[in-house]
């Protein structure tokens, strides 16, 4: 349930797709109350908080029953006027603020459309200034939140008003042609175009007649046709200089296979390459690994909703690449566990022909490609944190790369110990940022600190990390030959850190220059856990040379101990 400390944090973090804030001063009504929790939950659930303003001030919510509110009066009173019915968890927030209560129902998103028993269907976007509405649920925005939800394959419905006559040959041949370049399913080879068209399931038999589903149409369809039957299928390309000025925007509506392959040309004349020696070996280093690219953009046009008026788009700016495809993540994946998700296609039927043709994998891990595509030449990590409820946005950073980097990750597998997506996560990681520890290393492999302390540990068993500090308080960094391997021996120096009898020296001499020391100050100057400075300080109060005072643990401070005294 909602506490006084939750409630604060809550209207803190302001009004979202999932918070709302609704002034009662007016009384809603009980009908507003239902339209609010249908529309949180036709999204992606939420809060919504009564008795409070726009502005996050606490006016406080009026009674409801009488007297007073009645948490379980109102509980049954949503479940029984919302279709089909929702269970909320009610709370009433006292004393959190003098003008009185607030009423904070919790609402879960619900695994199917829903309405008011008055069959009112509404839910929540985002505005143009940002903030968040409840707009109405129009079917088409229904058919969309089903195709999230996986309740819907779009691309499996059929094109009851296209005949077979609507696929190319000229598309046919070229999907035989991308069998044998990507090592499809070679049995597709030896088939007449109807029987490739029904050994993929693109099409459907009615009547006697083959009548092509939307996945045969993208696959397959001719141009005027899918123009005039599937206007969703578009892909802008585009190209900006430094400054956001559009140098190049290419706005195409192909079948998927011809796409891809224009798309991927387009890509490989405009990424330029350098190269890194490995002994014998000269060892290019694209802007962006053609591999990942391919990936996040097969990803793009497979998982995008084709119910929605909108394209994919291909942005190359100076220093990255923006990807952005119409729709959001599917249900129950978000950017904290898309790594260890299993993979939910949004169109299963062409993911199915997708996987045949030799696409994508069959094991549908094509996320692992695109971060091993980045994170292998000593660039950031892919980016989704841009995504929203509307669409999935990836960032593929480009820029100078890590030559040495490129070349240490060559090395290794070249002598055959080439490193797991995780273990290249956390090496990428401490060659940006220096440091990390087990809960740091957790939420970046997104897999918890247990796993993340085993992969740790192993890289520290094989030389190329060091660990300072004790079981779980341990932080690590890059080992001494690692920083020489990737030409940065200087940089093991300052990572490393300071010798203790140094940080206690340091401290001394801050406390002498401030008259006072707090353990944050600690941290900050010697490079260390809030327990490791802890230790330090404690040290220097056993032998004498500080003492602390304030009240603990939040006002505590540090003097020299001979002024104290």
């Amino acid at each position: 349930m909602i506490d006084h400390h939750r409630l604060l944090e809550l209207i803190a973090s302001g009004e979202a797709l999932d918070i709302e804030f609704k002034s009662d001063r007016r009384r809603i009504s009980d009908r507003e109350i239902y339209e609010e929790v249908v529309a949180m939950a036709n999204t992606r659930g939420g809060v919504l908080l009564i008795g409070v303003e726009d502005d996050g001030r606490v006016t406080g919510a009026s009674p409801r029953h009488g007297k007073t509110t009645d948490p379980l009066k109102l509980q049954s009173a949503i479940f029984n006027n919302t279709v089909p019915n929702i269970n909320t968890r009610i709370s009433l927030v006292a004393d959190a603020d003098p003008e009185g209560e607030v009423l904070a129902i919790e609402v879960d998103s619900y695994p199917e459309p829903c309405a008011t028993t008055e069959g009112k269907a509404l839910h929540r976007t985002i505005k143009a200034d940002g903030k968040p509405q409840t707009v109405p649920f129009y079917p088409r925005d229904q058919r969309s939140r089903r195709v999230d939800l996986g309740l819907l394959d779009f691309s499996s419905q059929v094109m009851e008003e296209v005949s077979f006559d609507g696929l190319d040959p000229l598309e046919f041949e070229r999907l035989r042609q991308t069998v044998s370049r990507l090592r499809g399913d070679r049995n597709l080879l030896e088939l007449s175009d109807e029987e490739i068209a029904k050994a993929l399931r693109l099409v459907e038999t009615k009547d006697g007649q083959l009548i092509p589903n939307v996945a045969g149409l993208l696959i397959l369809g001719r141009e005027d046709v899918l123009m005039n039957y599937l206007p969703t299928n578009e892909v802008h390309f585009q190209v900006l200089d430094a400054q956001g000025n559009v140098k190049v925007n290419d706005a195409v509506r192909w079948p998927l296979l011809r796409l891809i392959q224009e798309i991927e040309a387009r890509f490989v004349v405009r990424n330029q390459e350098n190269e890194t020696a490995v002994g014998f070996f000269r060892v290019p280093v694209p802007d962006y690994s053609l591999e990942g690219f391919r990936e996040a953009f097969n990803n793009a046009i497979l998982h995008r909703d084709y119910t929605r008026l909108d394209a994919v788009y291909v942005q190359w700016h100076h220093d990255h690449i923006l990807m952005t495809n119409p729709g959001g993540f599917p249900a129950g994946i978000t950017v904290e566990n898309i790594l260890v998700h299993e993979p939910k296609p949004r169109n299963s039927r062409l993911a199915e022909a997708f996987k045949r043709i030799g696409i994508i994998e069959q094991t549908g891990r094509g996320v692992d490609k695109i971060y091993m595509g980045q994170l292998r030449y000593g660039r950031p990590a892919p980016d989704y944190t841009r995504s929203d409820a509307d669409s999935v946005r990836i960032v593929l950073h480009g820029g100078k790369a890590s030559l040495e980097f490129s070349a240490f990750v060559y090395e290794q597998e070249k002598h055959g110990s080439r490193l797991s997506l995780d273990e290249l996560m956390i090496l990428n990681a401490l060659f940006f940022d220096r440091r990390i520890d087990s809960e740091a290393a957790g939420r970046l492999i997104q897999k918890g600190a247990t796993e993340a302390r085993r992969t740790l540990e192993h890289l520290h068993e094989i030389g190329l990390v060091e660990g300072k500090g004790e079981a779980r308080g341990r932080v690590y960094h890059l080992s001494a030959d690692m920083y020489r391997r990737l030409g940065q021996p200087e940089s093991y120096v300052r990572t490393h850190g300071i010798a203790p009898i140094r940080q206690e020296a340091m401290v001394m001499e801050y406390v002498q220059a401030h008259g006072r020391i707090e353990r944050k100050h600690v941290m900050e100057l010697c490079g260390l856990t809030s327990p490791q400075a802890g230790r330090i300080l404690k040290k220097m109060v056993q032998n004498g040379k500080l003492k602390r005072r304030g009240t603990p643990p939040r006002w505590t401070y540090y003097v020299i101990a001979e002024e104290e005294s």
